[in-house]
């Protein structure tokens, strides 16, 4: 991520930040680390934190903690800031036609209400063309 201390975390992302997972990318874990030194700043979208929440649900992704504290540890490095839902995220959200799934194109919006890249490898949104992406 060239010079660019915000971005906004698309789900995968963070999950592989949390994991400490090797399939997160060069410029994603650059943006993640700047964010646990308090150098960087990473917003978390609250589709982000629901589709989390459904995944954990699920029992396809396992945070060996509840959800809730998952996200108390997370927000309580204050460079990593939560980024409400509102009514211009999801009518911007209804304008990305291309993205088929409901939480890429909330993420999207969220993106594009901050003005900030988003860290995915997402390859319907890379393909989009609707958000600057870094990985």
């Amino acid at each position: 991520m060239p010079d660019e201390a915000s971005a906004v975390t698309d789900t995968h992302a963070l999950l592989f930040h949390a994991g400490r997972s090797r399939r997160l990318g060069a410029r994603a874990r650059l943006a993640f680390q700047r964010a646990e030194e308090r150098r960087g700043l990473i917003y978390v979208p609250a589709a982000v934190v629901w589709e989390v929440t459904l995944l954990v649900r699920g029992g396809k992704v396992d945070l060996r903690r509840p959800v809730r504290a998952f996200f108390g540890d997370l927000f309580s490095n204050p460079s990593f800031q939560p980024h409400a839902l509102d009514l211009a995220q999801v009518l911007e959200a209804d304008g990305l036609g291309l993205l088929r799934d409901p939480f890429d194109a909330l993420i999207c919006a969220a993106a594009l209400d901050l003005g900030l890249p988003l860290i995915s490898r997402d390859v319907a949104i890379i393909e989009s063309g609707r958000v600057r992406t870094v990985w």
